[in-house]
């Protein structure tokens, strides 16, 4: 199986703590870099959140939020959570602070709340406010990876701690955070959605040109983590669309259940078999880039290899497999690819400069090597 990503970013095992609760952890991804999170499902709130909802298909407590759900979720530190928790037993009330009946209307009427990424939050969501995220987007990896797995009206706790994140080691945590940091997340409701296996190729479609949008607005606002991530999710649903022969049978499936369905107001555009493999060539070459960015170079030559045999014509994945054979020292490889770079932009500066600076190096090494058998002749 072609495996498009290498990062870190699901490496999740499971456990039990001594009480039974299941604790699961994994390692996610923020702007700042790679952080450790460990969850651990407490408690699940009062049976009435779901019976008063008075949809099965909108808070089911059978099933969890799948892709493209509408989640209203809270997120609260700790130290905030014991002082709220403790005001509700005193007054021995229901612990939600939104009527039940109204967090489902909020939900399905209310759009996903757009907030940027920023290096001055981990959790990457408002503290103690009700917030409707749309699974999938990747947009708070921490609050929707914990929401993966519950179900409505549940809680968890989490403890979130920094991870050795390569060049992003050296960034520094502001004051106020007291790491690990210790918080619990509430899913309140959801709307429906879908796993990837049952969306139509249309919908897969616009979720990876979603994605890969989403890469590119991170990549220039200088969250390199968020973009590989981006990139990463935008190709695992990519290989899951066959080429052309899959692509109309896909196509003419789709056609029917619209029209079976009666939605014809908007038909989703398939990709041609070019449009297909150009993008998929262009995620491989941007996700390239950003390993180089995060210092992972052997990553990054697999990346620029794999966009190199979709688009041969393409400039920015030859210089880039370049670089990343110059960073793990093989220089053969290197020239070959700046030298095919030449052939496609023969004017570059940058393939003149890179090849200027292998002879250099090769000049460099054949030098000291030269001084060292004349020392062993000697």
């Amino acid at each position: 199986m072609d495996t498009e990503m290498d990062l870190p970013l699901e490496a999740l095992h499971s456990n039990s703590d001594h009480d039974g609760a299941d604790v699961t952890s994994w390692v996610s991804v923020c702007p700042r870099g790679l952080w450790k999170v460990q969850q651990r499902r407490t408690s699940k709130r009062s049976q009435q959140i779901v019976s008063n909802c008075g949809d099965d298909a909108l808070c089911s407590s059978s099933h969890c939020p799948r892709m493209g759900s509408l989640c209203r979720v809270r997120v609260r530190l700790k130290a905030n959570t014991d002082k709220t928790e403790s005001l509700v037993s005193e007054k021995g009330h229901e612990k939600l602070s939104v009527h039940p009946d109204q967090s489902v209307t909020e939900v399905t009427e209310a759009a996903a709340t757009n907030f940027p990424r920023c290096q001055e939050s981990v959790l990457q969501v408002p503290l103690d406010d009700w917030t409707t995220l749309r699974l999938g987007e990747g947009q708070c990896d921490i609050t929707e990876a914990c929401v993966e797995g519950m179900k409505a009206g549940e809680k968890c706790e989490i403890v979130i701690s920094p991870l050795g994140n390569g060049p992003d080691d050296s960034v520094c945590h502001p004051a106020e955070e007291n790491l690990p940091l210790w918080a619990t997340v509430e899913l309140q409701t959801f709307t429906p959605g879908k796993e990837s296996w049952e969306m139509s190729p249309g919908d897969k479609w616009e979720w990876v040109k979603s994605h890969k949008e989403r890469g590119g607005v991170r990549f220039k606002s200088g969250d390199v983590w968020g973009a590989a991530d981006s990139y990463s999710r935008a190709l695992k649903l990519l290989i899951t669309l066959h080429g052309q022969d899959g692509r109309k049978q896909g196509h003419k499936q789709e056609v029917e259940e619209q029209r079976d369905n009666n939605s014809g107001d908007k038909t989703l555009q398939l990709p041609s078999a070019n449009e297909f493999r150009t993008t998929k060539a262009e995620l491989h070459s941007n996700l390239s880039l950003c390993q180089l960015k995060l210092d992972q170079p052997e990553r990054a030559k697999a990346s620029a290899a794999k966009a190199t045999q979709l688009e041969p014509g393409g400039a920015k994945a030859w210089y880039r497999l370049g670089q990343a054979c110059q960073m793990v020292n093989e220089l053969e490889e290197a020239k070959q690819a700046f030298r095919k770079l030449l052939e496609l932009q023969p004017d570059s500066p940058a393939a003149l400069k890179a090849l200027k600076n292998i002879a250099n190096r090769e000049k460099e090494t054949n030098a000291q090597l030269g001084l060292r058998l004349s020392k062993m002749f000697s």
